[in-house]
């Protein structure tokens, strides 16, 4: 049996209160019902999740070499997947060594446009805010909770 996929990070700020997650991008109720969906499903989240950080990372950064960014990664043991595309994992990277980077282009990566000129840490704060705000929006719009209307029994009409 094959392990099921999954984009967490280790990282669930939906255990204190949040209602999209900081590392992953899933709301609550996305998180919570996780193991429910089939593979298909789950694979199609992942790969809107993988195509949402692609976008806003795309923005700031651009891949310059992706061998590097992996060894980096591997050498730092900082979790990936073999599919995921490569601004994905620099919005790991920068999560969790964005205290330490000090010269993006050992790790395979060139600032662009709104990146330019912006510490690892400041990449990593607009990279996160901008990927929550694109969470919340999704979460506002996909909500499949109506509130339920609350009326009086009617009787049935002949």
């Amino acid at each position: 049996m094959s392990a099921i996929a999954s984009p967490c990070v280790g990282l669930c700020s939906t255990t204190l209160g949040d209602r999209i997650c900081r590392g992953c991008q899933r709301s609550d109720k996305e998180i919570r019902d996780w193991f429910a969906l089939a593979g298909d499903q789950r694979a199609v989240r992942i790969h809107e999740l993988d195509a949402l950080r692609e976008a806003v990372a795309g923005r700031y950064l651009r891949l310059v070499d992706g061998a590097a960014l992996e060894a980096q990664l591997k050498r730092h043991r900082i979790r990936f997947r073999p599919d995921q595309p490569g601004l994905s994992r620099a919005v790991e990277l920068l999560r969790v060594g964005r205290e330490r980077i000090q010269e993006l282009s050992c790790y395979g990566l060139a600032p662009v446009g709104q990146g330019e000129g912006l510490t690892a840490s400041e990449l990593h704060a607009r990279l996160a805010a901008e990927l929550n705000d694109a969470a919340e929006a999704r979460r506002r719009s996909s909500s499949t909770d109506p509130v339920p209307e609350r009326s009086a029994e009617r009787p049935s009409c002949p």
